[in-house]
């Protein structure tokens, strides 16, 4: 992915306040979607899936910082992050126009529900994910212990235009090639994106496309068992109560750190 727009930061550039990290790229994908990378501390340890607290510093000199799930995997020497613009937002407002060399804060405590660790063994991963609910499944997709401990990843990711879907299908396209994971990927992925206002080859949202069964018959693949399938969902406070209402029908339970089972919902994050 390039990531280039915008210029690119000085080699090995220093932070000058507590807890900054560098902007390395940025590249803008829509008026509404933008993605970054910065310089990664290395004392930084984190599961691919997880979560860290990022921000700027506000205009009172107090910290204002988001949760923003990691993109990166886990072996990436730098960070990355996919996030919405809010033209209103306290941080968003701000944070979509910061330039490579610039600083940001970043609290190194990554947390969250969506890794591996949470979920049981099981044969069939699905994530399902809406607008920049794609980020933290940007990291698993690109960790090579997904691809080896499932046969199959099915990644359903809903937006309301095709444009929005730009990040997650150019990731998803290049993971063939990877030079990592590219011979794990094989013939396991399976990509459903859908648009729920634009005309698409797929439209409606994942929701309906799974309580439906229209996913099953286009990907003609069997319904969900919760004896072999294993499921990650990360988006809005509705679709996650709507999906874990589907999965849970299904006979899926809900799994966590310290307790895995058959599927895990992201609760920081909002869309």
């Amino acid at each position: 992915m390039d990531m280039t727009d915008t210029g690119t930061a000085p080699s090995k550039p220093t932070p000058t306040l507590p807890d900054a990290q560098v902007v390395t790229s940025v590249c803008h994908y829509t008026d509404r979607l933008f993605a970054f990378r910065c310089t990664r501390p290395q004392s930084l340890r984190f599961r691919s899936g997880e979560f860290v607290m990022i921000g700027l510093m506000g205009d009172n000199g107090k910290p204002l910082l988001r949760a923003y799930s990691i993109a990166s995997p886990a072996w990436d020497e730098e960070l990355e992050f996919y996030s919405i613009k809010v033209p209103d937002g306290p941080l968003t407002s701000r944070l979509q126009h910061i330039q490579p060399g610039e600083q940001i804060i970043l609290r190194p405590k990554p947390v969250g529900t969506l890794v591996l660790d949470a979920l049981l063994p099981g044969k069939r991963l699905w994530m399902l994910a809406t607008g920049t609910g794609i980020a933290p499944f940007a990291s698993l997709l690109r960790e090579p212990e997904t691809w080896e401990k499932y046969e199959q990843v099915i990644v359903m990711h809903t937006c309301r235009e095709l444009a929005e879907l730009t990040y997650g299908r150019e990731l998803i396209e290049a993971l063939p090639d990877d030079p990592l994971i590219g011979e794990l990927v094989g013939g396991k992925l399976r990509y459903y994106p859908t648009t729920t206002r634009e005309d698409s080859p797929i439209m409606g949202r994942v929701t309906d496309n799974l309580a439906s069964g229209k996913v099953f018959a286009d990907l003609d693949i069997p319904p969900l068992d919760p004896a072999h399938d294993r499921a990650m969902v990360c988006g809005s406070l509705a679709f996650n109560l709507d999906i874990k209402k589907i999965l849970e029908d299904a006979g899926l339970r809900e799994g966590a750190n310290s307790n895995p089972a058959e599927y895990v919902v992201e609760k920081a994050f909002v869309d």
